[in-house]
């Protein structure tokens, strides 16, 4: 069977790690070089509005953000908004060269003022008599708060994902302490990809000098072949994340 390659990536809204740059249009070409089957997003816009910055002007697309990312290589897209302001919203994405037989975005809110989704498609695979379940996730930033949405992700994988269909989430846990990976393995027969491998995560943030590992990709029922953390190079220019890059086949 064909392998499937996957690419997690929070993008800071478009920008730089100092905010002093807007740098979607790099974001974009370095994404589409990876050649990614499936890409999650965290912390891009939907719906915004054009700015222009004194110190360096620039405009915004006149479409999604996500669209605009996705461009030709990446024809189908779904959204779901994490974050509502008065110049617009961003969320979490998932683009696939494949199309989608469902998708929803699930709010994990801990609180008002904490919005968190999951967004969670199904993807529908020339060739393969299966389904590939995909979740994107951005967890929260304090411990309680991630403990409510991991919760709230087992259920939602309990109630709607059947145990021999194929499973990938990934996507920023800003688990630092790495409590999720004892929650996602326990209840949920997850591996991480870099743990597999490797024997431990891949660290991605920040990116000029990466220590933590907040960036992850789990799965079930699909085997891993490689990883990459793209922290070198042009990556260093675009999001204050690191990017990873996951090769599976089927089981």
């Amino acid at each position: 069977m064909t392998p499937i390659r996957v690419l997690t990536y929070n993008i800071h809204k478009g920008f730089c790690s100092g905010n002093r740059r807007f740098m979607l249009e790099a974001i974009r070409d370095r994404m589409q070089e990876t050649d990614a089957d499936i890409v999650f997003l965290q912390e891009v816009h939907g719906q915004t509005t054009r700015r222009v910055r004194r110190a360096q002007p620039f405009e915004y697309p006149d479409l999604p953000h996500f669209e605009y990312v996705a461009d030709q290589l990446w024809p189908h897209t779904a959204y779901g908004r994490n974050a509502i302001y008065r110049r617009g919203d961003h969320g979490n994405a998932i683009l696939s060269k494949w199309p989608f037989s469902e998708w929803e975005n699930i709010n994990v809110a801990f609180a008002r003022s904490h919005s968190r989704s999951i967004l969670h498609g199904v993807i529908e695979l020339p060739h393969h008599r299966t389904r590939l379940h995909t979740l994107c996730v951005h967890l929260g930033l304090f411990e309680r708060e991630r403990q409510v949405q991991l919760n709230r992700l087992t259920d939602r994988i309990a109630s709607h994902v059947p145990a021999n269909e194929p499973m990938i989430i990934a996507g920023d846990f800003n688990d630092w302490r790495r409590r999720a990976e004892r929650h996602l393995h326990r209840h949920l027969q997850l591996d991480e990809l870099f743990v597999t491998l490797t024997g431990r995560h891949a660290r991605t943030w920040p990116i000029w000098k990466p220590v933590l590992p907040m960036d992850r990709i789990y799965y079930r029922g699909l085997r891993p072949v490689a990883g990459q953390c793209l922290n070198q190079g042009a990556w260093r220019q675009l999001s204050d994340h690191s990017a990873l890059l996951g090769d599976f086949e089927w089981m």
